[in-house]
């Protein structure tokens, strides 16, 4: 066999398996997907069950509501058109309060809700840390005194 079949066929090798790879790692990745739906989809296209999804919206207003066993939280997702009762047993984010956005990594129920496996709190675009709020108003000039 001359060098030039050689690396040719070397090339054609390699070039195989990275697509064998390249297609293990996207089987791989297909079970682990949580795709995002907000309560007017849900609604529109049915319940996903038995997969993982995210539900995203804004918390209702006063439907929070936290259990007596002070881990178990209560609340409605609405994008504005439909809702989705949801459940979530854990600490909430420090943001997650009513009328802010959320996301809800979990599982629709048969029954139309969904039980939470994780909450993510959103925050407006006006959101700043607190240790940056205090220093964004002090100002300090590079320029020396002009009055030396």
């Amino acid at each position: 066999m001359k060098a030039k079949h050689q690396r040719l066929t070397l090339a054609l090798l390699a070039l195989g398996a990275v697509v064998v790879a390249g297609l293990l790692a996207l089987s791989a990745l297909k079970d682990q997907a949580a795709f995002f739906y907000a309560p007017s989809d849900v609604r529109r296209d049915g319940l996903p069950l038995g997969r993982a999804v995210r539900l995203g919206g804004m918390v209702e207003s006063g439907s929070v509501k936290r259990a007596a066993d002070g881990i178990t939280v209560h609340f409605v997702v609405t994008d504005g058109q439909a809702t989705t009762p949801v459940v979530f047993a854990g600490i909430v984010p420090d943001l997650f309060r009513e009328k802010s956005g959320v996301v809800a990594e979990g599982q629709f129920q048969p029954n139309g809700g969904f039980v939470a496996s994780n909450l993510l709190a959103k925050h407006d675009e006006k959101y700043m840390p607190p240790e940056m709020a205090g220093k964004m108003h002090e100002t300090k000039s590079l320029e020396p005194d002009a009055k030396q």
